[in-house]
């Protein structure tokens, strides 16, 4: 369920220099351009769904075909590529109100998937773009857990506030646990529920 008070994303969620609301712009453009898919996820996708925190970068997933064109594109804004694999991406500007931008990539059957149910939603005041299902959200922290155990404490608290949402299915979370081979952190959640 979105946030009750939209407005209350400046607050919340903004942090340092960055302009959110340039650079989504400036990445809405180009997806728009080329008529590929992306949804906002990270702070963003969580604020959707009434959780805000503070962040100072913008995470998206994208449709794997859009990587070939929006890296050089990120480029010739300005950002420098820090990362770059078929699955991820990360830039950072020099200038901090361009920011930090992270990309995951997704094709196949998990980008049908993700895609086909994402919805828009409010993300910020004044701008709504597609949001994946907040279990789409869930697969994806876990997976970053799995990928970087140092974030596992933020992970296992945001999946918390997912599962506590009235119309998530918990059983699918826990297919993503299990098939990540870390299912006994699904219980450690269960037991706060």
């Amino acid at each position: 369920m979105p946030s009750a008070d939209a407005g209350r994303i400046d607050s919340c969620i903004i942090g340092g220099e960055l302009d959110f609301v340039r650079v989504i712009g400036k990445v809405e453009e180009f997806f728009e351009r080329g008529k590929l898919r992306f949804a906002v996820i990270g702070a963003f996708g969580l604020h959707a769904y009434g959780l805000s925190r503070a962040t100072y970068d913008l995470d998206f997933v994208a449709e794997q075909p859009a990587q070939a064109g929006l890296v050089p594109f990120l480029e010739s804004l300005g950002y420098e590529t820090l990362h770059l694999s078929a699955g991820y991406s990360n830039h950072l500007h020099p200038d901090l109100s361009m920011g930090r931008l992270d990309f995951v990539y997704v094709d196949g059957e998990t980008s049908r998937e993700l895609f086909g149910s994402a919805r828009v939603m409010p993300v910020m005041e004044g701008i709504a773009l597609a949001v994946p299902r907040a279990e789409h959200l869930a697969a994806m922290k876990i997976q970053a857990m799995k990928n970087d155990p140092e974030r596992t404490f933020q992970e296992m608290a945001d999946i918390l506030f997912l599962l506590r949402l009235p119309e998530i299915d918990g059983e699918e979370i826990r297919g993503y646990f299990e098939r990540q081979g870390m299912i006994e952190r699904y219980h450690e959640l269960r037991k706060l529920l």
